[in-house]
This record gives structure tokens, sequence and C-alpha cells, in this order.
């Protein structure tokens, strides 16, 4: 026997014995049998009245958690769609209290996946933006209204990574270019006269547009100016040996050609 038994029969015994102890109070005071079938009736009504309003208590209860239940139930429908999980499987021999909360439980769960994903959508957008800004790049092709997969996400995070990897390239051919080409012109006493000449030597590599076209400008500056380099070279090459030539024909002394070797 339950413990729900023995209280109810308890509550039966406590019942019997009240309307005992009545009838003993309305025997005793000399209540005729008339009054007395009044007053039980009126007692009973209390009691059913009572007890009515404890059983409607009760049924709106069980009423509360079947609409929660079927609330939950489609709810959770809709979340599998948008989260594309398969659909949700509820054990049914559960009672009712019980498979509303593993149902709201659930909800939540999906609730809280939801909002995961999409914060981690917004995270990559950004960083997706701040990288195609700089790498003058269209930005991945994604519905930022809808919830994404979880393939979804996984092909964004590695395009965000191949990206990244690409600008830290990018950046490090920049700065290795950019030291070349400050170098060359101030061997060649080249001023810049442009104006990406002077963005490659006045900006850094956080303000320099690391686009495919600016890498090969800046490849195509850095073979103009080793070009140049190579050519006064050769001419300086060639002057050199005229020197050497006329000093042999005008027999100029080895310490004269050594003071003026230095220039």
């Amino acid at each position: 026997v339950s413990l729900s038994e023995v209280l109810a029969a308890e509550a039966v015994s406590c019942l019997n014995r009240a309307m005992a102890t009545l009838r003993d109070i309305w025997e005793e005071i000399g209540i005729p049998e008339e009054q007395r079938l009044e007053r039980t009736e009126v007692v009973k009504r209390h009691i059913k009245s009572l007890l009515d309003l404890m059983i409607a208590e009760e049924e709106r209860l069980k009423e509360r958690l079947l609409k929660s239940i079927a609330l939950c139930r489609k709810e959770l429908d809709n979340l599998c769609m948008e989260l594309r999980l398969d659909p949700v499987e509820v054990e049914e021999k559960s009672t009712i209290l019980q498979m509303e909360k593993d149902l709201r439980t659930r909800v939540n769960a999906m609730l809280k996946q939801k909002r995961d994903r999409k914060q981690e959508l917004r995270t990559l957008q950004e960083q997706d933006q701040d990288l195609c800004d700089i790498l003058c790049t269209t930005p991945f092709c994604i519905d930022s209204n809808a919830v994404p997969s979880l393939e979804d996400l996984d092909r964004y995070r590695r395009h965000v990574a191949s990206l990244t990897t690409e600008k830290e390239q990018r950046r490090e051919e920049f700065a290795s270019s950019k030291r070349q080409i400050i170098l060359l012109m101030e061997e060649l006493d080249h001023t810049p006269d442009t104006s990406f000449e002077r963005d490659v030597v006045c900006e850094d590599e956080e303000g320099f547009c690391l686009s495919t076209d600016n890498i090969a400008a800046l490849q195509s500056l850095l073979q103009q100016l080793e070009a140049q380099r190579s050519l006064n070279e050769a001419v300086c090459t060639e002057l050199r040996s005229r020197i050497v030539a006329l000093w042999e024909r005008l027999q100029v002394p080895v310490e004269e050609r050594e003071s003026s070797a230095v220039h």
C-alpha cells in the first residue's frame, strides 16, 4: 500500500470521526432529526465544494502540463528543422510531469545551441569582414538570417582560417618587399614620386591594402628598382673599365689611382 493511499484512508477516517462527533454534539444538544439531516447536508456541501475546488485545481494543473507538452513538441520540431537535426524521440511511457520536464529541458538545450550557433556566425562574419577589407576579397556567402548548420560553421571556420593564413603570408611578403624597396630607393637616391610608392614607403603592414593587385604592383616596383640598380651597376662597371683603360694609356701612377678609387 502506498503512502498516498494510507493518507487517503486517514482522511476518510478523520471525516468519519468528525461526523460522529457532530452527531454526538447534536444529540447532546437535543437537535431534532430533521435539523440533523439539514446540518449533515450543509457539512456534505462544504466538503464536496472543497474537494471539487481541489479537483478543479489539479485538473487545471494537468491541462497546463498537457498544453506545455504540446507547445514543447511543436517548438522542438521547429528547432530540429532550424538546426537541421533529426526529430527528437520522446519516451511516451513516462508520466505527464516527467515528459513535460524532459521536453522543456530539451527545448532549452536546443535554444542554447541555436544561440551559440548564431553567436559564432556573427563572430565569424566580423572576422571575415575584417579580412576582406584587408585582402580586398568578397565575404563568405551564407544566409545571415538562418541558423547555420554544423557543416556550414565548419566550412566558414576553415574559410576564415585560410584567409588568415593568406593575410599573414601577404603581410610577410609586403614587409620583406618594403624593406628591399626602401634600401633600393636609398641606394638609387630615388624619391617616391607616385601615390603607390608613397603608400609602400609610408604605410605600415596594418594600413596597406594587401590585395592581389597591390601585391603584384609591389613585386613589379621591386623588379623595376632591381632592374635600375642592375643597369646602374652595369654602367658603373663600364665606366670603371674605361677609367682603367685611360689610366693605362696615360700611365697614371698607382698612388694617384688608389686615391681616386675611393670615390
